[in-house]
Parts: C-alpha cells; structure tokens; sequence
C-alpha cells in the first residue's frame, strides 16, 4: 500500500537524494515532495516491519518521522 510520512530536516533536493539514494534499494522508489511542510515521503509500504524498518532508516541518515 502506498504511504505518505511527513518528515523533519528535508530542505532541499539534496536532501531528496540523500534519502533516495540511501534508501531505494531497500525500499523502492520514494518520492518526496518538496513544496509540502512538512516535507512529504512516498513509498510502497507492504508491512509494519517494513514501515518500521523504514523511520529506522530515515532517523539513521537524519530525518525523523513525524508521527500523525
């Protein structure tokens, strides 16, 4: 299922690579939206390890999820 998380610390697009370039081949594609604020995170979602897995990742490379 397709997942929208909003996100801490996304400023630019080399934020936006940063987390693609990071994450994709773990997770798929992502897409971000940059004129969003919050900024906005896309991606395939198939479970909650894998949602889980993924704020992990995000917090790692340092944007945090911000929980709704």
């Amino acid at each position: 299922m397709k997942k929208t998380f909003k996100a801490n610390n996304i400023t630019c697009s080399g934020c936006a690579n940063l987390i693609t370039n990071s994450l994709e081949d773990d997770f798929g594609k992502i897409n971000i939206n940059l004129e969003a604020d919050p900024k906005e995170v896309s991606l395939e979602i198939k479970n909650t390890e894998q949602e889980d897995a993924f704020k992990l990742a995000m917090s790692n490379i340092g944007f945090d999820i911000i929980e709704n």
